[in-house]
């Protein structure tokens, strides 16, 4: 079997989508030395991968996502290798694209916050763009031979948006690498360079709406009303942009203190930051999977989270909940947890156990199966 994969998201520029894309690549090397994989990536992450097995072959699609070159040009590349089965991770799939493909749905956020609040376009610019997403997604729901939701509650959301068979749509877990990658530099001297004083709290990823970061650092600032959090540091990790800036205007509106934001922070000394936490606190209104809540465990971080059907599905009992659109109930949470050693310890603890639920090895495996009935069955 000829198979595609579109990874032009691969690795870190894809941020979520590039790490799931990336390794379901890794380990499909590791397990299938049989069928014939072609791996469309573009100039800023082709020299990123480098096959590992001889049945991998890498190939320059240098064709920006979401732009009218990738909906023309990108399906007369595709046709090029004669493909038997293409894989799309994301929905951004050409329109036009004739053969056979699967499509993974991570999250269907943009159907429930379509608002310009989340965007830096034009309204009447972003409202169209808005338009073409729905008609994309609706496509390769449709057309697609079989969809992959990362999570059950992924999979029901899909099935309350759109008129589809539920057998068409499988479930693989994604996972989180359990693995450290420790700086040479002492720990101390990492986290001064960010500004950072233990005792802290912290929270790692991007600043979009759905996020509610907005959340966290109003219950943050409630929290520093109580004497014994005075001292208490909030980190914000994720790499500057046009939706940090923004949260930075609103802290500084608020006169919120003790709040740093680190910018992009190399997993090496990441784990530097997990390892010295007093907590880490994952507020999102939102997910189709939730990883970062995952990695977070994985470096031996106590968890709390906000209770979204899909963070109880992935975390179990492995966190505390609160409610995220309730700032008291967030700031008692944050203070609960970092006032009683034994609730952190024991949720360090159920962590741990949860991690070992997931693996990247079992989400490529799974995937692989799904190629090969659809090819079979479609012979």
């Amino acid at each position: 079997m000829r198979i595609g994969i579109d990874a032009r998201f691969y690795g870190f520029i894809g941020k979520g989508l590039g790490r799931y894309t990336q390794k379901l690549i890794e380990n499909l090397e590791k397990i299938d030395k049989i069928n014939q994989y072609f791996i469309f990536l573009i100039k800023d992450n082709i020299d990123e991968y480098e096959p590992k097995s001889s049945n991998f072959k890498k190939v320059l699609a240098d064709y920006r996502w979401y732009t009218l070159s990738e909906q023309v040009k990108l399906p007369f590349l595709l046709k090029k290798y004669k493909l038997d089965l293409m894989h799309f991770p994301h929905f951004n799939i050409p329109i036009f694209y004739r053969k056979k493909f699967i499509v993974t749905i991570h999250d269907l956020i943009l159907i429930h916050f379509p608002t310009v609040k989340g965007t830096t376009l034009n309204p009447i610019i972003y409202w169209m763009k808005f338009l073409l997403y729905k008609i994309v997604i609706k496509s390769a729901i449709i057309k697609s031979e079989a969809i992959i939701a990362v999570s059950q509650f992924t999979k029901n959301d899909i099935l309350r948006n759109y008129k589809i068979n539920p057998k068409k749509i499988e479930v693989t877990y994604e996972a989180c690498d359990d693995y450290c990658m420790l700086s040479p530099n002492i720990d101390n001297e990492i986290l001064s360079r960010y500004g950072i004083i233990k005792p802290y709290i912290m929270y790692v990823g991007n600043a979009y709406p759905h996020k509610n970061l907005e959340g966290l650092v109003l219950a943050f600032k409630k929290l520093r009303e109580n004497s014994k959090h005075k001292d208490t540091q909030l980190a914000l990790v994720g790499k500057e942009d046009y939706f940090y800036n923004k949260l930075k205007s609103f802290v500084i509106k608020h006169e919120i203190k003790n709040v740093v934001f680190t910018g992009y922070v190399p997993d090496y000394e990441l784990d530097i930051f997990f390892h010295n936490v007093a907590l880490y606190v994952w507020p999102s209104l939102y997910e189709g999977f939730g990883l970062s809540p995952l990695e977070a465990m994985a470096k031996g971080a106590p968890v709390i989270s906000s209770d979204h059907p899909c963070m109880r599905e992935i975390l179990g009992d492995s966190v505390y909940y609160f409610d995220g659109t309730n700032i008291d109930e967030m700031t008692a949470a944050i203070d609960i947890v970092l006032s009683n050693p034994k609730i952190r310890r024991d949720l360090i603890k159920r962590g741990y156990d949860q991690i070992r639920k997931y693996s990247w090895k079992r989400m490529a495996i799974k995937t692989l199966d799904i190629y090969t009935r659809i090819f079979d069955h479609k012979k």
